[in-house]
């Protein structure tokens, strides 16, 4: 297939790959909790079109361009970090905001996200994750033959692959996680441990990323 070599390999290592905690993973599970699977599936969505702009950049060889010059990777890994200590921070601050005087189902509509804004947010935090920019520079050309002709194509083909594994993953997680959205959005108390749980972890793999060294 093209210069594409150990094809089932790849898609092995991709998935035990996409089940591994971090950034990506964290934020789609945190939105299924809070807001159902729909929201999980639509952040999962998200995350897989940043998968897809890293993949369009690896074939066209951007990323080999990124990864070379320590001034883009240093500024595209504190953008990341950044975000996701905004995000962890946004979410730890709202479980302080008092409650609604109105009545208690006005309550759940706090922690929901439009479509836009939940496909946005899954897709910054991939764009910006210079450990995603990493992998497909590093790992992918084990698996395109070195002295191929089409090694755009191949490079294009294993990262949409690697985008399509990461998604059926991040559904899946999504649809587990988002059977105890009724639960968590009918208890406040609870709602608020998850949001201060998921901001607390998102600010520490915000920490984490802003240490990671080439």
């Amino acid at each position: 297939m093209l210069d594409i070599t150990h094809f089932g390999l790849f898609a092995l290592s991709v998935f035990l790959l996409s089940v591994t905690p971090g950034p990506d993973m964290a934020y789609v599970i945190g939105q299924s909790v809070a807001n159902g699977r729909r929201a999980g599936v639509i952040s999962a969505a998200g995350v897989a079109l940043g998968s897809c702009t890293h993949a369009v950049a690896s074939a066209v060889g951007l990323t080999a361009l990124i990864t070379a010059s320590p001034l883009m990777f240093t500024v595209i890994k504190y953008l990341g970090a950044a975000y996701l200590l905004y995000l962890g921070s946004k979410m730890i601050l709202g479980t302080f905001a008092k409650p609604r005087v109105e009545g208690e189902e006005s309550a759940p509509s706090k922690a929901k996200a439009t479509t836009r804004t939940l496909l946005s947010r899954g897709f910054i935090t991939t764009l910006t994750n210079p450990k995603v920019l990493l992998f497909f520079i590093s790992f992918f050309p084990q698996f395109v033959v070195a002295d191929g002709d089409q090694h755009a194509a191949s490079f294009l083909i294993l990262g949409f692959a690697y985008a399509l594994i990461a998604f059926l993953t991040d559904i899946t997680f999504a649809l587990l996680a988002g059977s105890a959205a009724g639960a968590v959005s009918q208890n406040r108390g609870l709602q608020k441990l998850l949001d201060r749980i998921v901001g607390t972890t998102f600010i520490a793999l915000g920490i984490r990323l802003a240490l990671t060294k080439r």
